[in-house]
């Protein structure tokens, strides 16, 4: 099983944002967008990863509650049982890459994991995937292990 830890990072919310995964320190990328939100990083972090890396199982680690909790509680089924309105009937925040994410996350035959970990508390690949993800908020620009 690969293990990937995605982050997303925004400066004001909503402003300019940033998004990073990293499969070690040696597979990794991140872009940026001009005007989101760390939510809206956070998920688009996972698609990422999870696109680039197609094949095998994968666990996401990652600090956002929010992605976490779509999976382990099944926040989507709820979601998708009610026409993608959430439990106060509100349309679900960030459907578009949700509608992106539940797919690639429950594909028929792979297997992803979803774990979360504490942010900012000294988690060296955490640690990483923030820099990089607050670097591209900052620059406006994403980079890769393959550039």
């Amino acid at each position: 099983m690969i293990r990937i830890h995605t982050d997303g990072s925004c400066r004001g919310n909503p402003g300019p944002g940033g998004w990073a995964w990293a499969a070690g320190r040696d597979a990794y990328a991140s872009g940026a967008d001009a005007r989101t939100t760390n939510q809206r990083m956070e998920v688009l972090a996972v698609i990422e990863a999870l696109r680039a890396n197609p094949l095998g199982p994968v666990e996401i680690v990652s600090d956002s509650t929010y992605v976490v909790k779509c999976f382990h509680d099944s926040w989507h089924v709820g979601w998708l049982r009610r026409g993608w309105k959430n439990s106060q009937g509100q349309p679900v925040a960030n459907r578009d890459l949700w509608e992106q994410l539940i797919p690639l996350a429950l594909e028929a035959g792979r297997d992803v994991r979803f774990s979360w970990v504490k942010g900012h508390s000294g988690d060296p690949m955490n640690d990483f995937v923030d820099a990089l993800a607050t670097e591209a908020a900052d620059l406006q620009r994403g980079r890769s292990s393959r550039d």
